[in-house]
């Protein structure tokens, strides 16, 4: 092979006796700390030449010597990424008390500890604080299981550059482990592997790299060793290899200019380790919940604790310090009947089983909080390759015979047709061309299984679906260069020696037997295919003698080679794209329709950006990552809302996007695969990987990973994130209108008659257990049909709206009120029975508010199994309290009168009907509807 050769040559001249390179320069520390300065005030190495490389690195070609390269190896460290301090599981495991609500639950056990100290010493009082702290421990637990290994993005960074590679010491190579790597090494890479440093190529012969992870190119990178001029983002660095890369074909001789933090990988993980995850939208609006708990809480038990000190007439005759002693104990007794001592339990439980109904929906949720994210979600900025597209080179159309022919089918499935205009052509008029591209071809194709360059795997599905599979032998490979931009190869095939020849248009033109008029024509056509964003490959070939073959072979290679590149017969065109995945489109109108916008972000050209955009339904302006970086925050912010399209970004550029979008009141859910992806998925509202092609470095740094790796699944996350809001705000309600009832009914009592109609005990056990229970069912409700047709802002919302305030507090007031009547009608009978009675009643009256709370949802009565069966657990087990002497002596209750049984039903009755009549007076009262 030509290139063997000359690596031979390459390295017999470096090996040469009179080779005149500078000798090794053995650096003190002082000269070591000067070249760090140096080379940090150079950062632009691409555009530095091989001679000043040599002299800012203290290199030459042979390399470093051994002693140098462990110096520079003591003084600046190893090739490895600086490892972010791991959190303890213990520390995690604090984080998950974070949590107003949580923080609400431990006071308030807390203080039923202080009661039981400073009161009468029931035992009842301390199973009520031990119950408190089990809800506490169970939902820190349950967080703490789903955030385990959360943080974890550096040491998947670190996995890039775990292994060996090529190395020039002393002027002899050898393998030495890439955290031995020092600046100013030589290293030698090859097809297959990975790029182990930042480095400027010296050499490069027929190189491509993959740059997907890094920079978001679709397609690998031809390098090349000339000089760059002028600023240029990574992507257009054509002469720089960076750390974590890989060679899809050919080989390279590099100088590292950068090793471990220094590197742009090392860039992105200081990105990824300073980015402070904000808190959820959830988060936000439970916390602003608990806040409102805890002012009420308060308020209340102020009143309470005064009246009692002032105006209760059983403690006004006791000393002063006994009357407060009394109100504190009364006024935490009433705290901790307000306090929903379920509501955190139940978000937990809730969130839970939503990442299971996701998981099934191909949706790995790592971050419990991050599953109802998605339903807030208003702008999707997302990932063009593999996400939108397939992530695989297609052939869209062939220009062939003076025709543009159309090719159907997407991605490597060999099924497809070959259209002119409407009418289906046969393979014979297009032959030629696909078997051209079929030789010269390094890939292969084994199972709709790909190996190698994506380009070239485009050409052989074109060929698999035309049938084409054409027997030959390759006797020779004149390998693509970024300089000649061709390939060609020799065929030996019916006794017969064919010339296959593959690259830039305007290339094999030049080498081809064909007019200018003509030229102009195809000329005109590449322009019209560029136009669409499609890549043109043109191909051309020859026949030549055996012997004609071997006299070319044998001359010189520059001019052998041209010749045998000469006077070729020109095929035609074939174009190619990363074509958009079939079901995307549609769902783009969806997002549109619902008011989720679609912003694509990609590391590709612009007009390709824009042709896939076009393609899919996506709108607006374009903007490169180069123009964005020209524009200040301020001037970005205000343009930010027009642009739809950003391609040639960087890592920094993506987190300026999220940033100016998140500044705007948006929340963003950011998709992406690639190292360079990392900080944005951090920094958005909710980050999404991509399973299958994305790196550790993304899914680590993510809140979710797809599975599937398809856009249609991430709007299904939204429908599913929407219907979790709405069975949040659900039980929210529930619980909390079942609350302010308890609590209005224990304050108006107190007030009245100094007499609670429930024991703390029987709060306790309504908030944990009977409203629990039914609580915990609503969070499996269904989404309603179209819910995606509501707009975002339904659901950025506060969970309970002022609509939901009034109507909880009037359902609050009619079971105070129907309460009341029953334990006014019940005392006489005794405390005990009375307390039985409302007891039970106050069970039923919430079970009926459950299914009020419910009918303002599209979701049918029956559509909820689990529901149903809780309610039917949840009346079985009031009953077994009331009727069951064992279990009613210890709520020191009587079992409930047959006449009590009409009283509740009939309450019942009257609560559901005031409170439907009261439908159309809340509308005009409250300004914001809870479906508006």
């Amino acid at each position: 092979m030509i290139w063997l050769s000359n690596k031979v040559a390459f390295l017999i001249n470096w090996n040469s006796p009179g080779n005149k390179n500078p000798k090794h320069e053995i650096l003190n520390s002082k000269q070591f700390q000067n070249l760090k300065i140096q080379m940090t005030e150079t950062a632009h190495f691409y555009q530095l030449t091989k001679e000043k490389l040599f002299g800012l690195f203290k290199t030459s070609d042979q390399g470093l010597s051994e002693v140098d390269a462990k110096k520079r190896l003591d003084q600046n460290g190893v090739n490895q990424l600086t490892a972010k301090k791991k959190v303890s599981a213990f520390a995690l495991y604090l984080s998950q008390f974070k949590n107003t609500l949580t923080l609400i639950l431990i006071a308030a056990s807390i203080l039923v500890l202080f009661i039981y100290y400073f009161g009468e010493r029931d035992p009842s009082d301390l199973i009520e604080a031990g119950l408190i702290l089990a809800i506490v421990f169970m939902i820190t637990l349950l967080g703490f299981i789903q955030e385990y290994k959360a943080e974890k993005a550096i040491e998947s960074l670190k996995k890039l550059l775990s292994y060996k590679t090529k190395v020039l010491r002393d002027g002899t190579e050898r393998e030495v482990d890439v955290a031995d790597l020092v600046t100013g090494d030589i290293v030698i890479i090859e097809e297959g592997s990975k790029t182990p440093a930042d480095m400027r190529l010296l050499e490069a012969y027929s190189l491509m790299i993959n740059e997907a992870s890094l920079t978001g190119e679709s397609v690998p990178v031809s390098k090349f060793t000339d000089l760059i001029s002028g600023n240029t983002q990574i992507a257009d660095q054509k002469n720089m290899l960076f750390a974590g890369t890989s060679v899809t074909s050919g080989r390279g001789i590099g100088l590292v200019v950068a090793t471990g933090d220094g590197t742009e990988i090392g860039k992105i993980a200081k990105n990824v380790a300073e980015v402070e995850k904000e808190a959820t939208p959830i988060q936000k609006k439970l916390s602003r919940i608990g806040k409102i708990i805890g002012l009420v809480v308060l308020a209340i038990s102020l009143v309470v604790f005064v009246f009692i000190v002032f105006f209760a007439e059983d403690f006004t005759s006791q000393p002063i310090l006994q009357r407060i002693i009394h109100s504190f104990i009364a006024s935490v007794a009433l705290a901790v009947a307000a306090i929903p001592e379920g509501l955190p339990a139940v978000v937990t439980i809730s969130l839970a089983f939503g990442t299971q109904r996701m998981l099934k929906k191909n949706v790995l949720v790592r971050k419990l909080n991050s599953v109802e994210t998605l339903g807030s979600t208003d702008t999707i900025c997302s990932d063009k390759t593999g996400t939108l597209t397939k992530g695989e080179m297609t052939v869209r159309k062939i220009y062939f015979g003076g025709k543009l022919i159309e090719v159907t089918g997407a991605g490597y499935v060999t099924k497809g047709e070959f259209l002119f205009g409407d009418k289906k052509i046969g393979v014979k008029e297009v032959a030629p061309l696909l078997e051209c591209g079929f030789f010269c071809n390094n890939a292969k194709l084994e199972d709709k299984n790909i190996l190698g360059d994506p380009t070239e795997a485009a050409l052989l599905v074109s060929s698999a679906k035309a049938g084409i599979n054409p027997k030959g032998k390759r006797v020779l490979e004149i390998p693509f260069s970024s300089e000649r931009k061709m390939m060609s190869v020799v065929v030996e095939k019916n006794d017969k020696l064919v010339i296959y020849t593959k690259g830039a248009v305007e290339e094999v033109l030049n080498h081809s037997n064909i007019s200018p008029t003509e030229k102009r024509k195809i000329l005109a056509v590449n322009e019209k295919l560029a136009g669409e964003a499609l890549r043109g490959l043109a191909f051309a070939f020859k026949e030549i003698s055996k012997s004609e073959f071997v006299k070319q072979k044998n001359s010189s290679r520059g001019s052998g080679q041209k010749k045998l590149e000469s006077g070729l017969t020109f095929l035609g065109i074939q174009a190619m794209i990363d074509p958009p995945r079939t079901e995307v489109a549609p769902l783009i109108k969806s997002c549109q329709e619902s008011g989720i916008r679609v912003v694509m972000i990609t590391g590709d050209h612009i007009d390709t950006a824009r042709a896939v955009a076009r393609e899919i339904g996506i709108t607006g302006e374009g903007l490169t990552g180069l123009e964005l970086e020209k524009m200040n925050d301020s001037e970005f912010i205000k343009t930010v809302e027009n642009i739809s399209i950003y391609a040639r970004v960087n890592p920094n550029t993506k987190m300026r996007i999220i940033s100016a979008l998140k500044k705007k009141g948006h929340i963003v859910a950011m998709t992406g695969d690639g190292v360079n992806d990392a900080p944005a998925l951090k920094k958005s509202d909710i980050g999404i990987a991509m399973g299958i092609t994305g790196t550790d470095v993304a899914k680590e740094s993510a809140d979710m990973v797809l599975l599937d790796d398809k856009f249609s699944t991430i709007v299904a996350s939204v429908e599913e994130g929407r219907g979790i809001f709405h069975n949040i705000r659900k039980f929210v309600t529930y619980l909390l209108s079942c609350n302010i009832g308890e609590v209005m009914l224990v304050f108006v009592s107190v007030m009245l008659f100094q007499k609670l109609p429930l024991s703390a005990t029987m709060l306790l056990w309504i908030n944990i257990v009977t409203d629990g229970i039914p609580a915990i069912a609503l969070g499996v409700d269904p989404a309603e049909k179209n819910i995606l047709s509501h707009k975002p802002a339904v659901f950025q919302k506060n969970i309970i709206t002022r609509r939901l305030w009034v109507e909880m507090i009037v359902f609050g007031v009619l079971l105070t009120i129907a309460c009341i009547g029953i334990f006014l009608i019940d005392l006489p009978f005794g405390l005990e029975r009375a307390r039985g009675a409302v007891f039970t009643a106050i069970v039923f009256f919430e079970l009926v508010g459950l299914f009020l709370i419910r009918d303002d949802y599209k979701v049918s009565f029956f559509s909820n199994p689990w529901l149903l069966i809780s309610v039917f657990v949840t009346v079985i087990i009031q009953l077994m309290i009331v009727y069951i002497p064992v279990i009613a002596s210890l709520f020191e209750i009587k079992a409930v009168d047959y006449l009590d049984w009409i009283y509740i039903m009939a309450a019942s009755g009257l609560i559901w009907l005031i409170f439907k009549s009261a439908e159309n007076i809340l509308d005009q009262f409250s300004s914001m509807r809870m479906d508006a």
